[in-house]
């Protein structure tokens, strides 16, 4: 594929961005409104368990767009001698993903800290679920770090690899309620029999869930166009230098 047909590619994101913006943005202020004023207020912590509205969500989209990264940074590896081009696609997937990761591992610490200080009394304890979590969000800042500022040609390649090692942090932080003792209120679904909402809670725990996914999926095909882009233009640079080089050479 051609530099033009990968701009033009790009431009045609934009009115499918700008309308997934738009209604991101609607069902999200719908949500907010069923979590802070349609939903009953919980018999035991009173107003302070809306935040769980929030959080939840953002904790469960935070555990899976960290394995769109690893799927990408594993197609990256395997493309990158095959098809160059293709490895270029799935490294700007992984770098998006990687973006909204750390995005959503944020919310989720911060929203966890809030209902923390009211629910514990404290911001913050070492609990397995907090330190499995604070970990994955350290892994991905690294990913980042890494891909901002290494001079190495092979950057692309080793933050893959970072990818797969942080990914097996997933499986952590989602068992550690299950398999360790620990501070966390237990699973909220798949807990056990007493686990689960009150049906007059689904709707806006629905809403807020939906409402997050949108909005992550919005940042991962923004930034993913923004990437596609800078790669077009890198790609153009590197060519004009070649034939400049050419044009001296003659």
């Amino acid at each position: 594929m051609d530099l033009p047909s990968q701009r033009a590619r790009v431009v045609e994101f934009k009115p499918l961005g700008l309308a997934w913006f738009g209604l991101s943005l609607a069902v999200i202020v719908y949500a907010t409104r069923q979590g802070l004023f349609v939903a009953p207020t919980e018999a035991t912590m009173g107003n302070v368990a809306r935040i769980l509205y929030y959080h939840v969500p953002t904790a469960m989209l935070s555990l899976i767009f960290p394995y769109l990264n690893f799927a990408a940074s594993l197609a990256y590896l395997y493309l990158r001698r095959r098809d160059p081009l293709k490895a270029l696609t799935a490294d700007a997937v992984a770098i998006a993903s990687a973006e909204v990761t750390v995005v959503y591992a944020s919310l989720c610490l911060l929203t966890g800290m809030l209902w923390g200080k009211v629910a514990w009394g404290i911001w913050w304890t070492w609990d397995a679920r907090l330190t499995s979590m604070l970990l994955l969000w350290l892994l991905y800042v690294s990913y980042l770090m890494l891909r901002k500022l290494s001079a190495t040609g092979q950057v692309h390649t080793l933050a893959a690899v970072l990818s797969v090692f942080a990914a097996v942090d997933v499986p952590i932080v989602y068992m550690s309620i299950r398999w360790w003792r620990t501070q966390h209120p237990a699973p909220v679904f798949f807990g056990g029999p007493d686990s689960g909402l009150d049906k007059s809670m689904l709707p806006a725990f629905t809403w807020n869930l939906v409402a997050w996914a949108m909005w992550g999926i919005f940042l991962l095909g923004y930034r993913y166009a923004l990437e596609r882009r800078r790669q077009a233009a890198e790609q153009d640079a590197a060519l004009l230098a070649i034939e400049a080089t050419l044009e001296i050479a003659q």
